[in-house]
């Protein structure tokens, strides 16, 4: 009966139609629809019914008792993403509080020594709190425990985009900047302590955000952050604690226990676009679902199946995982040519300071002053070029 437009035939009790009799042979058609669905319901089926608009699906027993037992948000829409929102209270909390205290510190920076804070760190902390607060408050929070794609995109953000902008805020950085000088000695003495070394230490930092996603699809931790409200707010937490202990040491903007060449973060960079891969194929085509017993328990009576859900998220995975790299990519090349720029002012510094010294020796002694001609340069020395330079 499913899937056919027509009149539903006559059951026994129905009273017979008759041509021209009106409100009688609806009648009759209506009380024969609803006794074949009560018969049907009464074997477990699913038929269609005839209602004022056409025909209305009648689920069985199992779809009924899931329809009734959800009782979750209406069908997703894209809009869901700005007009849906929820309370996350411990994120708000802590950033407003972290804001807070990130813009006094800004302040006290400036008014003690006069130093400029650069507002593009002050622009991406800001921006990565909003988007904290984005991830777990606005529709996305909303359908985090409804959809796995949902969870997927809130893992990627909370775990590599939320980190990213804090950490090139350089939060460390000001707390050194904006502390007394006992303070900002204890600070920087705890940095360069064995534990911080070992911590920022490359195999370390990115085993911090590689493994993480692995644990938390293939572990009790994922159906956990799901059905417990704990859970969940943990992992708000955890992911973003974690994708700052692998930004920290990477970017380098904060002091570090010890400084690794940024060539290194590349060549993590492009492991790490692996392990993404790697895992979004593993949920697609893995023939595994996460987390089933929960999703089916919850019985959502709309949108993509199980599976496919599935499947979308371990797609937002694996793309969106090489897209976030992207701007961290960005990020280092930046700081690789703004580090290169700081080693030569301080090379040229170093030369000059040399150059005055040696003056100030020759005025001393009486001798004339030799001219500042720089270093020569290395290939006049070299037994097999300088023929061709004239050395």
């Amino acid at each position: 009966m499913a899937g056919r437009r027509g009149p539903c035939p006559a059951t026994p009790g129905a009273s017979p139609a008759t041509p021209g009799g009106g409100a009688d042979e609806v009648g009759g058609r209506m009380n024969g629809a609803v006794d074949l669905a009560a018969q049907a319901l009464g074997h477990g089926g699913a038929v269609q019914a005839l209602g004022h608009g056409g025909l209305v699906p009648v689920l069985g027993d199992a779809g009924a008792a899931h329809a009734l037992a959800y009782s979750g948000p209406p069908a997703w829409q894209w809009s869901d993403l700005a007009t849906s929102w929820t309370l996350e209270p411990l994120v708000l909390v802590l950033s407003v509080l972290l804001g807070g205290w990130y813009l006094t510190a800004v302040r006290t920076v400036h008014r003690g020594d006069g130093a400029r804070w650069q507002p593009t760190r002050t622009a991406a902390f800001l921006g990565g709190l909003l988007l904290w607060i984005w991830c777990t408050c606005s529709g996305l929070g909303v359908y985090e425990r409804i959809l796995f794609t949902d969870r997927a995109v809130q893992v990627v953000l909370l775990l590599m985009v939320v980190p990213l902008l804090l950490a090139l805020g350089a939060p460390v950085s000001l707390l050194v900047e904006s502390s007394p000088e006992q303070r900002r000695e204890r600070i920087l003495r705890v940095l360069g302590s064995r534990p911080s070394k070992v911590l920022m230490f490359p195999a370390v930092s990115t085993a911090l955000l590689m493994a993480p996603p692995w644990l938390l699809y293939f572990t009790p931790w994922y159906e956990w952050s799901l059905s417990s409200g704990v859970g969940n707010v943990v992992l708000h937490l955890a992911l973003v604690l974690l994708g700052l202990a692998y930004f920290w040491p990477r970017l380098q903007i904060d002091p570090v226990g010890h400084e690794y060449p940024h060539l290194v973060g590349l060549f993590i960079t492009f492991a790490e676009v692996i392990f993404d891969a790697g895992l979004g194929i593993v949920l697609i085509y893995g023939g595994h679902l996460v987390a089933e017993h929960y999703y089916v328990a919850l019985g959502r009576p709309w949108g993509p199946s199980l599976a496919q859900d599935q499947t979308w998220g371990g797609n937002a995975v694996w793309v969106l995982g090489d897209l976030v790299g992207l701007p961290f990519l960005a990020a280092l090349v930046r700081r690789m040519v703004v580090q290169g720029r700081e080693e030569i002012k301080a090379v040229d510094a170093e030369l000059d300071a040399r150059f005055e010294a040696q003056a100030a020796q020759a005025r001393a002694a009486g001798l004339p002053e030799e001219e500042e001609t720089g270093m020569r340069p290395w290939w006049l020395d070299d037994p097999n070029l300088k023929h061709r330079y004239g050395g």
